[in-house]
C-alpha cells in the first residue's frame, strides 16, 4: 500500500476543481465504454462482489480472463498492477514475472501466434507502460491480437504531477487498434469482455486497457486513503472538497453488494470468409496456368487450430509453394511442394502468383519484383495490405486460411498435372542453390564457418523444436540452412524487423508448448537486448536453448558499410563470454569454436535440456560473405 499511500495525500488537493474537470471526463469515457454493444457468449459466472475488504478489482480481471482461456500473464510488477497479478493467481492463472517490460510483451505476443488466442501482460503505470512500446507496435505490424493492462493513478489525481503520471493513450493510441480507461468497478468486466473481443475481430491486433488504482484496490483500502485526502471542515472549500472525494468513491464502487455477471468468449463466426464466387475465380485462374506460384505469409496460420488442414489444403492443390513469417514450417523439414530458395527468380517466371496473406511491401520489391504480364491473386484479411504499392488482378478481401480451405473442397484431382514440368524446374534450381550452400559450408575458416555450422545445427534439433530467430546476419544464413521443423515451429518479429524479440517469444512459447525443445537463435548483437531473462528462466523453471552466433560485430550492418564508406564505426563488438553470462544467470554454458566440437556439443546440450536446464551456446564465428548485398532499405 506505500505506492497508494504515495498516490493519495493531501497535498494532492490544492486543485480539487481541476481533478473534478479530469476525474469527471475520465468516468464519463469509462461509462460510455460500458454502455456499448460487444457479441459475447451466454454468462458463465455471476460473481458477488460484496466484500470491502476482500473483493478487489484484480479478482475481477482474474476472471474475465479465465473465461477467455487465458492461462498465463506476462508482467513486471508494480504498486499499480499488484491486485491483478494477486487476482490471478488466486483463480489459477499462472503469472510469469520478467525482467523488462518489453519481454512481458513480446511474450503475450508469442503465445498469440503459437495458440490463436489473445496473449496478455500487465505493466504498470509510466515507464512500465512505455517500455512495452516497441513491443506493441510490432504486434500491431505483425498483426497479433494482444491486451495490454496499464495500471495507472487515481482519476482524482489525474494531471496534477502524480507518481508516474503520463497521458498513456497519447502515447499507444498510433499503435494499437483500440484502448479504453476503466473509471468504475462496474465497468471492468464489460471493458475487458470489449478488448478481448476487438483484439481478434477483423484484422488481429493489440488493444489498450488502461486500469487507475482506484477501480483495482479493494473498498475499505481505497476509502482509507480517499479519507486522508479529506482537508479541515471547518470551511465551504474544506466541505466541498470532501464531498467531492466521497462523490468521487461513489462512482469508483457505486452501490455494494452487486452481481457482475461474466461470460464466455463472444462467438466470431467465420472471420474473412470468402464468396464461392470469388474462390470459384481464383480456382479458375489456377486451373488456366501452367506456371503458378504460391507465397504463404502470417496470416495463412492465425487460426492455430487449423494447421494441419491449411497443410492438407496446400497439399492437395499441388501448387509450389514459398513460405515466410510464420508460415514457414508449414510444411514440415522436407515437402516437394515447398520452394525454399530464388523465390525472386520463381516469381519473374510464373504467370500467376497467388499471395496468401502476404502484403507487397519491401519483401516483395513493393510488388516491382513481379512482371506486369503476370497475373496476381491477392488474399489478405487487411484491406489496407490488400492494395499496398501495387493492385492485384484479382483481390480477395478474406481469411487466406479460409479460401484455402474452400479452394481445397471444390479442387478437383489432379490439378498439378498442368504444371510438372513447372514443378520439376523449380525444385531443380532449389537443388542447385543447395549445392552453392554446401560449397560455402566447406569454405575452411580459423573459427567456426557459420554456414557448416547452421548445417551441423540443422542435423541436431529435434523434430518437435520451435525455432526463434532474433537476429540480422547469423539468423539470415539459419534461415537458408536451418528448417522449421513443422507448422508453428518457426517464430521472427515479422514486418517491423525488431531485435530483441528472442527470450520474450521463448518464454511464450515454453509456456504454451512445455513438450517442445525452445532454440532461439541469436545473432550477438540481438542477444544483448534479452540475456537477463535466462534469470526468469532459471527462477520460474523454463527451460530455453540460446545459440548465439557470435562474430564479434554487427556483420550485416558492417559488411555493407564498409564496402561503401570504408568505416566500421558503430559496427564493432567484441568475442564476449556469453555462455558465463548465461552461467551466471542459473543456465548451463559452453563455448564452441572448433568445428569438431559442433556435434557433441549440440548432443550434450540436448540432454541437458531434457533434465529441465536452460542452455546457452557461445558460437564463436567467422566473418563471412555468404548473404553478402543482403542489407534491405
Amino acid at each position: 500500500m506505500e505506492q497508494v499511500t504515495k498516490l493519495v495525500t493531501k497535498n494532492n488537493l490544492a486543485y480539487a476543481g481541476a481533478a473534478a474537470v479530469v476525474a469527471g471526463a475520465a468516468y464519463a469515457a469509462g461509462s460510455w465504454i460500458s454502455s456499448q454493444y460487444v457479441p459475447h457468449g451466454p454468462v458463465q459466472e455471476t460473481y458477488e462482489f460484496k466484500d470491502e475488504e476482500k473483493d478487489h478489482g484484480g479478482i475481477l480481471v482474474g476472471k474475465v480472463l479465465l473465461h477467455h482461456n487465458v492461462k498465463f500473464i506476462f508482467t513486471l510488477c508494480g504498486g499499480h498492477i499488484s491486485p491483478i497479478l494477486v487476482g490471478c493467481k488466486a483463480l489459477g492463472i499462472r503469472v510469469i514475472d520478467v525482467r523488462h517490460e518489453v519481454n512481458a510483451a513480446f511474450a503475450a505476443d508469442a503465445v498469440s501466434r503459437l495458440t490463436g488466442t489473445v496473449g496478455v501482460c500487465a505493466v504498470t503505470a509510466g515507464p512500465g507502460l512505455s517500455n512495452t512500446v516497441t513491443a506493441v507496435k510490432n504486434c500491431q505490424m505483425a498483426q497479433t491480437p494482444m491486451l495490454v493492462l496499464g495500471g495507472a493513478t487515481s482519476d482524482i489525481l489525474k494531471g496534477r504531477a502524480s507518481l508516474q503520471d503520463i497521458d498513456q493513450f497519447a502515447l499507444l493510441k498510433p499503435h494499437v487498434k483500440w484502448s479504453a480507461h476503466i473509471a468504475s468497478v462496474d465497468d471492468i468486466v464489460p471493458t475487458l469482455e470489449k478488448a478481448l473481443f476487438y483484439a481478434q475481430d477483423g484484422t488481429p491486433g493489440p488493444v489498450f486497457v488502461e486500469l487507475p488504482v482506484d477501480v483495482l484496490y479493494p473498498k475499505k483500502t481505497v476509502s482509507s486513503q480517499f479519507n486522508k485526502m479529506k482537508p479541515p471542515q471547518n470551511s465551504i472549500v474544506g466541505r466541498i472538497i470532501s464531498a467531492y472525494v466521497d462523490y468521487h468513491g461513489r462512482k469508483v464502487f457505486g452501490s455494494m453488494p452487486k452481481n457482475i455477471k461474466l461470460h464466455a468468449p463472444a462467438p466470431r463466426g467465420v472471420r474473412g470468409a470468402p464468396s464461392n464466387r470469388a474462390v470459384n475465380k481464383i480456382l479458375g485462374l489456377i486451373s488456366k496456368s501452367t506456371k503458378p506460384v504460391m507465397v504463404l505469409g502470417s496470416q495463412t496460420l492465425a487460426m492455430a487450430d487449423k494447421v494441419n488442414q491449411i497443410q492438407a489444403a496446400v497439399q492437395k492443390l499441388g501448387i509450389p509453394v514459398f513460405l515466410s513469417g510464420m508460415g514457414r514450417g508449414l510444411m514440415g523439414k522436407s515437402n516437394p511442394l515447398q520452394c525454399r530458395h530464388n523465390r525472386r527468380s520463381a516469381l519473374k517466371e510464373a504467370d500467376l502468383v497467388i499471395l496468401c496473406g502476404v502484403p507487397m511491401d519491401f519483401r516483395l520489391e513493393y510488388g516491382q519484383g513481379i512482371p506486369r504480364r503476370t497475373k496476381i491473386i491477392s488474399i489478405n484479411v487487411d484491406k489496407h495490405d490488400l492494395y499496398l504499392n501495387r493492385w492485384p488482378t484479382y483481390p480477395v478481401l478474406a481469411d487466406p486460411a479460409l479460401v484455402l480451405l474452400k479452394l481445397a473442397e471444390i479442387a478437383p484431382s489432379g490439378l498439378a498435372a498442368s504444371w510438372q514440368d513447372w514443378q520439376q524446374h523449380l525444385m531443380a534450381s532449389d537443388q542447385k542453390r543447395e549445392k552453392e550452400i554446401d560449397e560455402h559450408a566447406a569454405v575452411k575458416t580459423d573459427l567456426l564457418n557459420p554456414v557448416h555450422f547452421c548445417r551441423k545445427l540443422d542435423e541436431i534439433i529435434g523434430d518437435n523444436a520451435i525455432l526463434i530467430g532474433d537476429g540480422g546476419d547469423f539468423v539470415g544464413t539459419c534461415a537458408y540452412t536451418v528448417k522449421p521443423r513443422g507448422p508453428l515451429g518457426w517464430l521472427d518479429p515479422g514486418p517491423f524487423g525488431t531485435l530483441g524479440i528472442g527470450m520474450g517469444f521463448a518464454i511464450g512459447a515454453k509456456c504454451v508448448n512445455p513438450e517442445k525443445e525452445i532454440w532461439v537463435l541469436f545473432g550477438d548483437g540481438a542477444a544483448g537486448y534479452s540475456l537477463m531473462e535466462f534469470d526468469t528462466l532459471s527462477r520460474l523453471g523454463i527451460p530455453v536453448i540460446a545459440v548465439i552466433g557470435n562474430d564479434a560485430c554487427w556483420r550485416q550492418i558492417e559488411r555493407d558499410q564498409v564496402e561503401v564508406f570504408h568505416d566500421d564505426v558503430g559496427c564493432a563488438l567484441t568475442y564476449t563470454k556469453y555462455d558465463e553470462v548465461g552461467k551466471a544467470l542459473g543456465a548451463e554454458g559452453f563455448t564452441i569454436e572448433k568445428p569438431e566440437d559442433i556435434v557433441p556439443t549440440l548432443t550434450k546440450v540436448r540432454e541437458l535440456y531434457a533434465q529441465g536446464k536452460s542452455v546457452v551456446i557461445n558460437a564463436k564465428l567467422s566473418k563471412h560473405d555468404f548473404r553478402k548485398g543482403s542489407i534491405s532499405l
